[in-house]
């Protein structure tokens, strides 16, 4: 038998990019961390480092000018950024979730259009799906494409949308056929400048403050023809095929959320003491540790074997259980870091509770990682269908 396991061993470069993220994280991006939460502002600061070190979308081949990092590589990215600030983090997952369907079905004059200025860091890249009536059922999406030529004319209103009015561009689905249910959607590319193009106010959310969430607005949208992606009717089946990609990085932002809060947590009870010795000496918070650690470590190797087999199905390989393992990591994943945050607010105590210390932002910005992308409910019905198809 070899020795070698690569699928399960990330290499000695992924862990030297592991340290180069988190030192980079810890110095230019945890320092604003908190403030960006209680401003409820863009974290400016972590673009600008993360363009000026070209961590912002290491996904992008290097044929479009970007990093040419694999899927895992990407999900330690991510990872790092959300141990030090989760918001930040959706800097480089947005941009993966909002290329891969360009990656996927674009064209090739599509791909250099759009890929190449989110490479250099000169736009972001957005997705739109949800809307208000159509959130877990995407397929019931209202937002129409109608053909005019040689354009697209766009209208409608999406919901739920990450980095909304910051991005300056958006993958957008919308109903090119309305007879067709599912077969009859349509994935576009839309520029903010484009005429027509308006966001909805800023939602108040309990966490994730740093990174908008708007409505885009879509009234009378014309674009051409040729930003339409892939084949018109398609555009549903590439926003799952996007999906069994992109909930690992949703994991991914739910590891690096948690390792943050275990980390803290650890440090805090070695230093705390009570009734005359260090808080870590008891065997109630010992077991407590151990467990937080236990099932971060085996969400973060689901994680890892999730993003190994999204890197095979992105060159072309057929991964039939792709579908099952990124929805099983972005569940139980995020399950973990619910569980790993409130934990470490407990062994906190009261100092846990408040601003002053960073684990309740964290134990916040965690919860969102068990809604979007799919909730934890859809998850365990994909696969569930899995299973039983």
């Amino acid at each position: 038998m070899s020795p070698d396991f690569p699928t399960y061993a990330p290499s000695e470069e992924h862990e030297m990019l592991r340290q180069t993220v988190r030192e980079l994280a810890e110095a230019k991006i945890a320092p604003h961390a908190a403030a960006v939460d209680e401003e409820s502002r863009f974290p400016q600061e972590a673009l600008d480092a993360l363009v000026q070190n070209d961590l912002h979308a290491v996904h992008v081949p290097e044929s479009y000018g970007g990093a040419g990092a694999d899927a895992l590589a990407t999900v330690i990215v991510i990872e790092e950024v959300a141990r030090a600030c989760a918001s930040s983090s959706l800097i480089p997952a947005v941009n993966k979730l909002g290329t891969v369907p360009v990656l996927l079905s674009g064209s090739e004059e599509l791909k250099k259009k759009y890929l190449t200025p989110v490479a250099k860091g000169e736009a972001m890249f957005s997705y739109a799906l949800s809307e208000a009536d159509a959130g877990s059922d995407a397929a019931g999406m209202k937002t129409r494409a109608v053909r005019d030529g040689d354009h697209w004319v766009l209208n409608g209103a999406k919901m739920w949308i990450t980095n909304a009015g910051v991005s300056e561009y958006y993958t957008v689905m919308a109903v090119t056929d309305p007879g067709q249910g599912a077969r009859g959607i349509s994935a576009f590319v839309v520029e903010k400048s484009d005429e027509g193009v308006s966001f909805g106010p800023k939602e108040k959310k309990l966490g994730i403050k740093g990174s908008p969430t708007r409505q885009v607005i879509l009234e009378n949208v014309r674009i051409p023809a040729d930003r339409i992606i892939g084949e018109e009717g398609t555009g549903f089946k590439t926003a799952l095929a996007t999906l069994d990609h992109t909930r690992i990085t949703i994991a991914a932002q739910a590891l690096g959320i948690a390792q943050g809060a275990l980390d803290y947590a650890v440090g805090y009870v070695k230093e705390r003491k009570q009734f005359g010795k260090a808080v870590a000496d008891f065997q109630g918070v010992q077991f407590m540790l151990a467990d937080m650690a236990m099932r971060l470590e085996g969400a973060r190797q689901l994680t890892y074997h999730a993003a190994i087999k999204s890197e095979r199905a992105m060159h072309g390989e057929k991964v039939d259980d792709l579908t099952f393992v990124s929805s099983a990591c972005k569940c139980l994943a995020s399950d973990v870091a619910m569980d790993v945050t409130t934990d470490a607010v407990q062994l906190l105590g009261g100092y846990g509770y408040t601003r002053e210390f960073p684990v309740e932002r964290m134990m916040r910005d965690a919860k969102i990682t068990q809604i979007y992308e799919g909730t934890n409910q859809i998850q365990r019905m994909v696969m569930a269908r899995q299973l039983l198809k």
